[in-house]
């Protein structure tokens, strides 16, 4: 008799593929299983859990699709608990993904670097809530050192380096947008230290006698692609505070220069806005202001930072669209840290998926991958 196998069967194995090797391993030494109660296999489980976390769908309706595909008989409320022990185990899934993706760390003994992050989430359902999720990932243990969820609407909700805790020797990468006077301050008056896209409309700088820096006069000086430079500054924060940066630039190629030039062009005409013609100019440099002394990094390890945190932007802006349904276990921290982690894996897969359809054949599948009998 012979053996047939479903796309949707050889999908989920080809995914299981994409998992660290000792994926299984790790459901058992991680804690989230310790005995096969209601399923038959690791995988089951996983599956299970994905169906819940990717796709949204409620703890109900997961048991209810799981069980009649014959994944797994659990209750809701047993799958809820499954989920809160997995958080460690779709943690170590993520940091094995990443692993396997080579990425490079640049060397920073002295300080904790944390990747911060935020989105919002909408609930399924057209009444559904809508929340914003705010996480660090701390690296390279890649694990969620805290989130936090909040309303997406009202004061002090927006993106703020005010919503993380800080201690001494803490350094968190961001985006432009967390790039505010109150943010910094915040880090700095804690002991920490920040590394973050400068974003020169909305965070001006100023130099030792308090007068305005021409940040793009200084730019141009930078005329070569691939040319670093780096000047001091100081940001004001209020009355009491200033604090001391430092503005580390590289000039763009003049491909990414074009590309970006048109990405500001699209978003200005798509806001019916009119562009200044600072702002173009502005995109023919990536621009990055941190407090960390010299010291403890150069420039180029500065920029190296803030590479990393934008070689995973990629996984985060997977993270973000994933993260726009489903159903946020908000009063539970565990669950939603597991929540995040799942999230998260699945927006990893999502990418080693896309870097391995590179090398498929025009048939769809990989030499040596076999074909299911007929």
């Amino acid at each position: 008799m012979k053996t047939t196998s479903t796309v949707t069967d050889r999908n989920w194995e080809f995914l299981l593929g994409l998992l660290p090797a000792d994926w299984k391993e790790l459901a058992r030494t991680t804690g989230a299983i310790t005995r096969l109660r209601g399923f038959a296999a690791e995988d089951q489980l996983l599956r299970a859990l994905l169906l819940h976390v990717a796709l949204g769908c409620s703890l109900r309706d997961t048991v209810v699709v799981a069980k009649a595909a014959g994944w797994l008989a659990l209750s809701d409320v047993a799958l809820l608990k499954k989920l809160r022990q997995s958080e460690r185990w779709l943690q170590a899934l993520c940091v094995g993904v990443l692993r396997d993706s080579e990425l490079a760390l640049p060397s920073a003994p002295a300080l904790r670097m944390r990747l911060i992050d935020g989105t919002h989430v909408k609930e399924p359902g057209q009444t559904g809530s809508q929340w914003r999720m705010h996480f660090s990932l701390q690296v390279p243990q890649w694990s969620c050192d805290y989130f936090h969820v909040t309303s997406s609407d009202g004061a002090g909700t927006g993106e703020s380096l005010r919503h993380f805790p800080v201690r001494p020797k803490d350094c968190l990468i961001a985006d432009r947008g967390y790039a505010h006077a109150a943010g910094l301050g915040h880090v700095e008056r804690k002991g920490g230290y920040c590394i973050v896209r400068h974003n020169a409309p909305n965070l001006p700088v100023e130099d030792e006698a308090g007068a305005p820096v021409d940040v793009l006069q200084w730019l141009r000086g930078l005329t070569q692609p691939g040319a670093v430079g780096s000047r001091t500054a100081y940001v004001r924060v209020d009355a009491q505070l200033r604090v001391a940066v430092r503005l580390c630039a590289v000039r763009k190629s003049p491909e990414a220069v074009v590309a970006s030039e048109r990405k500001v062009r699209r978003r200005a005409q798509k806001n019916g806005e009119t562009l200044r013609p600072a702002t173009v100019e502005y995109t023919q440099w990536v621009i990055v202001l941190t407090t960390v002394p010299p010291a403890l990094l150069t420039d180029a390890q500065v920029l190296e930072w803030y590479r990393v945190r934008w070689q995973i932007e990629l996984a985060f802006k997977r993270l973000k669209s994933l993260a726009g349904f489903g159903h946020l276990p908000k009063s539970d921290p565990r669950s939603s840290r597991a929540w995040l982690y799942g999230k998260l894996l699945v927006a990893l897969l999502t990418e080693k998926m896309q870097r391995y359809a590179l090398a498929f054949s025009p048939w769809g599948v990989r030499w040596g991958e076999p074909e299911a009998a007929a």
